[in-house]
């Protein structure tokens, strides 16, 4: 698939709106998938991004409603190591399959690229510590909620 440019400067692989009524695309949330993240913007006025690095997805579900797949329609909920979002929903969307398809191929390069290929299955299994890109994420939480000590054993705790 060729990749596009968008208005907001970012190249993308696939780009789709939530669909409403009857399957057309009337809504102001728009999906963009890149090659690292995957991008949520929401608003007409002041617009709202989240995204999510594809490396921290941990899990994949299709949900195919009856009413969604009577306008060739699905759900993908995907379940991500992060903070603020820990589940996504990309809602009713067109041609799930397709895109869960390269939704995968990008998880996967991007797990190739960290290294991270099973570490979800052992950090599931409570066996694996957190991968070091997230170490990062995990003081910035704690130190947003005051927390002294995360139970982490790093010097970050022991310098405070």
């Amino acid at each position: 698939m060729s990749k596009k440019k968008d208005k907001a400067a970012f190249d993308y692989i696939w780009r789709d709106r939530k669909r409403t009524f009857l399957g057309l695309p009337w809504s102001f949330t728009t999906y963009f998938l890149t090659e690292t993240k995957f991008v949520t913007r929401t608003g007409f006025f002041n617009l709202d991004e989240d995204e999510l690095d594809l490396y921290k997805v941990t899990d994949k579900k299709l949900k195919l409603p009856f009413w969604q797949r009577l306008v060739g329609c699905g759900t993908i909920i995907v379940f991500v190591r992060d903070y603020d979002t820990p589940e996504k929903e990309i809602r009713c969307i067109k041609n799930p399959r397709k895109v869960l398809q390269m939704l995968d191929k990008q998880i996967n390069a991007e797990r190739d690229r960290y290294n991270t290929r099973g570490r979800d299955l052992y950090a599931a299994m409570g066996g694996m510590p957190p991968h070091p890109h997230d170490v990062h994420d995990m003081h910035d939480a704690h130190d947003v909620q005051g927390d002294a000590d995360c139970g982490c054993g790093c010097e970050h705790h022991e310098n405070q």
